[in-house]
C-alpha cells in the first residue's frame, strides 16, 4: 500500500532562496558559442587513412598528432591501448574527419585523463560532420566527449566514466547522433545536449540505445531542442531524464523534444550520502533535482514523454513543474504544449513508483493521458491533469507546486521517498547508497 505524506512548506519566495544555495547541474568554462565560419561543403578527397598505435614507426604515437596531420574527410584509426591525452578536432579544415577506435570493444581504446591537464577526452569545436566511434574516456576534469559550435556530429559506441562534468555532451550545435553508448559515475549528467539554436527548418538530433547510470542526472537537457531520445536505459541515477530551462545558457526554454520508448527506472541514487565523485556547486536559477525522480520537465515547451516504461522511482515516475526560478527570462518559465501519454508505470504492479504522475498545473495546452499502471498522483485527484488532447490554460495549484519544491529542499534527500520492492533485473543491482568499488 502506498503511504502519502503530508508536509508543510514555506512560501515560494523562501523556498527559492533556499534553492539558490543547493548544488545543481551547471556548465563550467567552455569555448564561447559561435557559428562555424567559412566553407562547410563535403570535401572531395582523395582521402587518407592515418593510423595511431604504440611502438611502431608506421603509426602516429599520439592521436592528436594524427588529427593535426589529417585533412578534411580523412579517417584516423586508433589501435588498442591507453592514450593519456586530450584530443582536439578544431575548425572547418577538420570537417568530416572520422576518428575510429574499436566500435565492438570501446573499452580497449582508452582515453585517460589522469596525469594530463586535458579537460576533455575528445572535443570537437567548429568542425562539422565529425564522427567519433569506439572509445572509452575516463578521469577527465570536464567531459568525456564534447561537441560544440558544430553540426552533424556522430558520437557512437562510446563509454564515458568518472569525468568531472558530463560524459557525452553536445552544446550550441545543430543536428547529430548519439548512439550505442554508455556513461556512468559522472559528477553531473551521463549525457547532455544543451543550448540548441532555434531553427526555421529544424534538424533533429537522434539519441538511441544509450545507457546511463550512477550519475547525478542520467540525462540533462538545458534549453535543448529537436531531440528524440529512444530505446535507451536510465537507471540508478539521482534523477533520470531532465529537460530544463536555465538563463545561464542561451535559447531558453527546451522545446520540441521527444522522449519515447525508453526504460526509466530505479533513479534513487542519493549521491549526497556518498559517491565516487564530488558534488558540484550550484548554478544560477537552478535547483538540485530531487533524488528519486524518473523524468521531469522543469520548464519546457512542446515536449512529449510517451510510450516509456517508468518504474521503481521512489519519489515520482514522471512530472512537470514551472521553472519558477527563471527570473532573467520570465517568458520561458511556463510549461506550454507538453504531454505525458502512453507510458507504462510500475512494471505491471511489480515495481512501483513512489508516485506515478506529478504536475503543478502551470502553463497552457499541457495534457496527460492514456498511461497505464497509474496508482498515485500529485495532486491526488489529478485535477491539474487534463486528458489529451487539450488546449487552453491549465489549472495551476500553488499547493502542489510548493509540495514539489519541498521535495527539492529536503536536506536528507530521502524524507519523501516511498520505497517499494524492486522486480529483479538480470545483471543489475538497485542503487540508493554508494558503497565503493568504482575507481
Amino acid at each position: 500500500m502506498s503511504i502519502r505524506r503530508s508536509i508543510v512548506v514555506a512560501p515560494v519566495a523562501c523556498i527559492a532562496a533556499a534553492l539558490a544555495l543547493a548544488p545543481a547541474a551547471g556548465a563550467v568554462d567552455y569555448p564561447p558559442p559561435a557559428t562555424p565560419k567559412g566553407s562547410n561543403v563535403k570535401p572531395k578527397g582523395p582521402f587518407r587513412t592515418l593510423k595511431v598505435c604504440k611502438g611502431k614507426k608506421s603509426c602516429f604515437p599520439r592521436i592528436q598528432d594524427a588529427v593535426n596531420e589529417a585533412r578534411a574527410g580523412d579517417t584516423i584509426k586508433v589501435a588498442h591501448g591507453t592514450y593519456r591525452e586530450g584530443v582536439k578536432i578544431m575548425g572547418l579544415k577538420k570537417r568530416y574527419i572520422k576518428l575510429i577506435g574499436d566500435p565492438r570493444a570501446p573499452g580497449k581504446v582508452i582515453l585517460e585523463g589522469k596525469g594530463t591537464k586535458a579537460a576533455n577526452g575528445v572535443i570537437i569545436n567548429g568542425a562539422v560532420n565529425v564522427t567519433v566511434n569506439g572509445f572509452q574516456a575516463q578521469h577527465y576534469s570536464a567531459n568525456g566527449f564534447f561537441a560544440v559550435n558544430t553540426a552533424g556530429y556522430t558520437f557512437t559506441n562510446l563509454k564515458a566514466f568518472r569525468v568531472g562534468v558530463y560524459g557525452v555532451y553536445a552544446f550550441n550545435s545543430v543536428g547529430g547522433q548519439i548512439t550505442n553508448s554508455e556513461a556512468a559515475w559522472n559528477s553531473d549528467s551521463g549525457f547532455y545536449i544543451g543550448q540548441t539554436p532555434p531553427q526555421v527548418k529544424p534538424v533533429r538530433t537522434l539519441v538511441r540505445n544509450i545507457t546511463s547510470y550512477g550519475n547525478v542526472l542520467g540525462w540533462s537537457g538545458t534549453n535543448m531542442r529537436y531531440v528524440t531520445i529512444t530505446g535507451s536505459k536510465f537507471y540508478n541515477n539521482g534523477t533520470g531524464v531532465v529537460p530544463n530551462a536555465l538563463s545561464s545558457e542561451k535559447y531558453a526554454p527546451p522545446e520540441d523534444n521527444v522522449i519515447t520508448g525508453n526504460d526509466i527506472f530505479w533513479n534513487n541514487f542519493n549521491y549526497y550520502a556518498g559517491a565516487p565523485f564530488k558534488v558540484r556547486p550550484p548554478a544560477a536559477d537552478s535547483t538540485a533535482y530531487p533524488v528519486g525522480v524518473g523524468v521531469l520537465l522543469f520548464g519546457s515547451r512542446t515536449t512529449r514523454i510517451e510510450n516509456n516504461r517508468i518504474y521503481g522511482n521512489f519519489l515520482a515516475g514522471a512530472g512537470m513543474i514551472q521553472q519558477f526560478l527563471l527570473n532573467k527570462v520570465p517568458e520561458a518559465k511556463d510549461l506550454v504544449g507538453n504531454s505525458i501519454t502512453g507510458n507504462d508505470f510500475g512494471l505491471g504492479g511489480t515495481d512501483l513508483n513512489g508516485r506515478d504522475l506529478v504536475y503543478d498545473g502551470n502553463g497552457t495546452d499541457n495534457c496527460i493521458g492514456g498511461n497505464t499502471g497509474v496508482l498515485v498522483t500529485v495532486p491526488a485527484d489529478a485535477s491539474t491533469m487534463p486528458a489529451c488532447p487539450f488546449t487552453g490554460p491549465n489549472a495551476f495549484s500553488a499547493d502542489v507546486q510548493n509540495e514539489l519544491i519541498g521535495w527539492a529542499v529536503d536536506t536528507t534527500h530521502e524524507a519523501f521517498l516511498i520505497r517499494h520492492d524492486h522486480a529483479p533485473q538480470a545483471g543489475l543491482t538497485p542503487l540508493e547508497h554508494y558503497t565503493g568499488g568504482v575507481k
